[in-house]
């Protein structure tokens, strides 16, 4: 999902985060389980275009799951979990 988003946007991918081990995941302070289970990633973003461009791209390409902050949108397809976008 995440290679064709990419494709999608038309623009790199840096992911900031990716898959994390429980200790790596307690440590940034985290209690969810989507980075843990592989199923989320942070994308680098700090302007508005791209920042257009991949959150649309995440949507068309199946993510029901983002989040957007000041330098990253994060993107999860934790099963079961409802649809949202939220903001850091």
């Amino acid at each position: 999902m995440l290679d064709n988003a990419r494709e999608l946007a038309g623009v790199p991918f840096k992911i900031n985060s990716g898959y994390r081990c429980e200790k790596h995941n307690r440590a940034v302070g985290s209690t969810s389980k989507n980075h843990t289970s592989g199923c989320a990633s942070d994308i680098s973003c700090t302007d508005g275009l791209s920042r257009f461009k991949i959150v649309k791209a995440l949507i068309d390409a199946g993510f029901k799951r983002i989040g957007v902050a000041k330098t990253f949108i994060h993107a999860d397809c934790v099963e079961g979990s409802p649809a949202s976008i939220w903001f850091y």
